[in-house]
């Protein structure tokens, strides 16, 4: 009896939960080897990691406006469907559902099951199938609790968030205790430029960037925040301090504890580090950063079904995915969508290798979008925005992506190919299926199987739009 809409739920503090839970997760538990062994020495991958945490400031304010300017959901690919036109878009959009967000998703997942089994099978590594088999399993839970309820996954996000803040604590703790004492031998030499290699630096740069990736998560969900003029730039501004502050910490933490060579020979470095700093909680921590890690996993499914919601409100994608369960008022065919890609790649992948293949897709588009603000604003100077920021932001975000992108190609050619022929393989689909109009038999039989998915799932169409 209810008209069937997506609820206005996130508040200022569900937002600031969504932020920290999707930027605290995997990345700062398992990036710091992938950063350390592209910079080559200590003292350059803490510049990285603070450049990062900076260039997410930047990303993050841009995005801010962004939310305030287009009052849409969807993030990236509403932003550039709004700016710079509808071939980018679904360029984003093929690429975002066929490489960035399925290879984002597994390395989580499989960061996530490697951390809960570790303390079982300590001081050996844990068998590779059993580790697949756990990430599996909490994918599929975190699935089933957003095609349940939107309520309890934001609930569960901020519980969560609070974990992750722990976890972060009881490793930045011991390695500042040890610090004061006067146990500084492991950044003696820190910046050694013998082992620096330039060309290996983008990959130092995307590993730090996954660390911090999720700033831009509100954008996803903007039709659900409550008073987003106001919580958006608030929520982003707060949540990348913090956690420029706590990574910051935590990586000199790690150095003081270990030192270079044991977080490069280190397959889960939170582990190695209470291994060495404290016994006792040999257990706690690394289920701690378990649970980190599913709430990145909620966080990422939570947010990205908003944007095939959107892009099927928008034509390009299938009408299915714009509907929501009559009675859960979840959208349950976009959630439900990611089930068998993510499922594959953590079946195949590797955390590293999925890791370079995914982020030169998602830098190029973010960068995009950035862009399209610069647009945005030449093209709608009357266009009044609750917040904005000075016009350098923007230009040079834009230009630090592009570059990075670019010098990518020169570090590790083979994951960046295959990463650009995912993106450029959208150009036939867009001009066969979306620019040019199916024949009346197709566009029959494709409203048929609509009709029989959409009875069997109970969805309907959105009643009332909520922008």
């Amino acid at each position: 009896e209810e008209a069937v809409f997506l609820r206005k739920k996130i508040t200022l503090l569900r937002a600031f939960s969504l932020l920290i839970g999707s930027m605290v997760g995997s990345g700062i538990f398992i990036s710091p080897k992938g950063v350390l062994q592209n910079s080559g020495s200590v003292g350059f991958s803490l510049v990285v990691w603070f450049a990062c945490g900076l260039l997410s400031m930047f990303g993050a304010l841009c995005y801010a406006e962004l939310g305030t300017r287009i009052t849409k959901s969807g993030g990236h690919y509403i932003y550039i469907l709004e700016t710079l036109g509808p071939l980018p878009s679904f360029l984003f959009l093929w690429a975002e559902f066929f490489a960035i967000r399925p290879a984002n998703s597994a390395v989580v997942s499989l960061a996530f099951g490697r951390y809960m089994l570790e303390p079982f099978f300590a001081p050996c590594a844990a068998p590779v199938p059993a580790v697949k088999l756990v990430s599996l399993l909490g994918y599929y839970m975190v699935l089933t609790l957003n095609s349940w309820s939107v309520t309890w996954s934001a609930r569960l996000q901020t519980a969560l968030s609070i974990v992750k803040l722990l976890a972060l604590a009881l490793i930045i703790v011991p390695g500042m205790m040890m610090l004061t004492q006067g146990h500084t031998e492991n950044f003696q030499n820190a910046f050694d430029r013998q082992s620096l290699v330039l060309d290996k630096l983008p990959l130092a740069f995307y590993a730090g960037m996954f660390a911090y990736s999720g700033w831009f998560q509100t954008g996803f969900v903007r039709e659900e925040l409550v008073r987003p003029e106001r919580n958006i730039p608030l929520a982003v501004i707060v949540s990348v301090i913090t956690v420029i502050v706590g990574y910051m910490l935590t990586n000199v933490s790690y150095y003081t504890v270990l030192g270079r060579q044991d977080v490069l020979a280190s397959p889960a470095v939170a582990v190695s580090f209470v291994q060495r700093a404290f016994k006792s909680l040999i257990s706690v921590v690394p289920v701690l950063v378990a649970l980190s890690c599913f709430g990145t996993m909620n966080g990422g499914i939570f947010t990205f079904s908003r944007t095939l919601f959107v892009a099927s409100r928008e034509g390009q994608w299938p009408p299915l995915f714009s509907m929501i369960h009559i009675r859960r008022h979840t959208p349950l065919p976009s959630v439900m969508l990611m089930f068998p890609l993510v499922t594959a790649m953590v079946c195949i992948g590797d955390i590293y290798h999925l890791l370079n293949f995914f982020s030169f897709s998602r830098w190029l588009f973010i960068g995009l979008a950035t862009l399209g603000l610069i647009v945005h604003r030449h093209r709608h100077p009357e266009l009044h925005s609750p917040f904005k920021v000075p016009l350098f932001v923007p230009v040079f975000f834009t230009i630090t992506c592009l570059f990075t992108v670019a010098m990518s190609f020169y570090s590790d050619p083979v994951s960046i190919s295959i990463g650009c022929v995912a993106v450029l393989s959208g150009f036939p689909v867009y001009y066969l299926i979306i620019h040019r109009q199916m024949s009346n038999r197709c566009r029959s039989l494709f409203y048929y199987l609509t009709h029989k998915l959409q009875l069997l799932l109970e969805v309907v169409q959105q009643e009332i739009k909520t922008y």
